[in-house]
């Protein structure tokens, strides 16, 4: 993969400003360059924000941040018309989110109104102002943070809006070694320092490479039926919609991408699938008087359904 010196370096980068979540940093980048949204979900003050803003500094994207509170309106995000005496017509004013990365800092704590005014613009990349439409900039990424469920002052995202997120990932607190060298100022640069490392048409270049990664026909019909068991399972009130089992298509080929192939295995659905999955599925009661986790329910599944054969590394596509 020719671009593959790119993708180290951007992480190299945006590892600057965050310690230890190597992982979570890695997907995160595949959700953009799978042209996804990102959920994170985490305590306050162990980087959510500092991470968004990393990225949109090495990729070279404007971005904004709203910190969203109870008084947030849709307006505030979208933008509004308003009447001018002088030319006698209604004139745009740009919302927040007209820009290339939407910072929606703990989303979870706005109203459902306001929550809902993201739905068209995170599906279509369009915000409708009283019946005109405008195009945000390309590219664009919705990065939302929010405290876990039953936080004091939070609200539950609708179950559409969740489904707009490609991905919710934790970033959790940091290893014992990781934050005795945050405590010491020795194991992070300041978001200052992180430099731009793509301009956007590189990054778009990327985005149109990630398209083109092969998935076999197996592959399409293992992503099906892990979607399918989710609907099936005993503890599931709400399965993987149609949209996140199309996530998953893109999100393994994003993390084959970032692996350095041309084609997807078993093992890039299986290291993203609960990322995608999670925060899509709704367990019932009988999950919750028995104190099942979604992570536990997909883990249950991913054990359950039987993978592929892992034939395609012996075969290398032209990309």
């Amino acid at each position: 993969m020719g671009n593959n010196v790119n993708v180290d370096k951007v992480l190299n980068e945006v590892r600057k400003a965050i310690t230890g979540k190597d992982e979570c940093i890695s997907k995160v980048f595949a959700s953009i360059l799978a042209g996804g949204h990102v959920l994170i979900e985490d305590v306050p003050g162990v980087g959510k924000t500092t991470l968004a803003i990393a990225f949109s500094k090495a990729l070279s994207l404007a971005d904004k941040r709203m910190q969203f509170t109870p008084d947030v309106m849709p307006a505030d995000i979208l933008g509004f018309n308003m009447y001018q005496k002088e030319t006698g017509r209604f004139v745009y004013y740009p919302g927040a989110i007209m820009c290339n990365l939407f910072l929606a800092d703990e989303i979870n704590r706005t109203s459902p109104k306001t929550q809902s005014a993201l739905l068209e613009v995170m599906e279509e990349q369009k915000v409708t102002i009283e019946g005109e439409t405008r195009e945000v900039p390309s590219p664009f990424v919705v990065m939302a943070t929010q405290n876990p469920k039953g936080s004091a002052g939070t609200q539950l995202l609708p179950e559409a809006q969740l489904d707009r997120f490609m991905i919710c990932v934790s970033m959790g607190y940091p290893e014992l070694k990781d934050e005795v060298e945050i405590l010491k100022g020795k194991s992070t640069s300041s978001i200052t320092e992180v430099k731009p490392i793509l301009s956007k048409e590189q990054l778009m270049e990327m985005k149109n490479e990630v398209e083109a990664i092969h998935i076999s026909d197996k592959l399409y019909a293992y992503i099906a039926m892990l979607s399918s068991a989710t609907r099936d399972h005993a503890y599931v009130q709400l399965g993987l919609s149609p949209r996140g089992s199309i996530a998953c298509v893109k999100m393994a080929k994003a993390w084959a991408y970032i692996k350095g192939r041309n084609y997807v295995l078993p093992e890039d659905v299986v290291a993203i699938f609960s990322d995608v999955a999670k925060h899509r599925i709704l367990l019932n009661t009988k999950a919750r008087v028995a104190r099942v986790t979604e992570s536990a329910v997909l883990e249950e599944i991913l054990s359950q359904v039987k993978q592929p054969a892992s034939y395609m590394q012996k075969v290398e596509y032209s990309v």
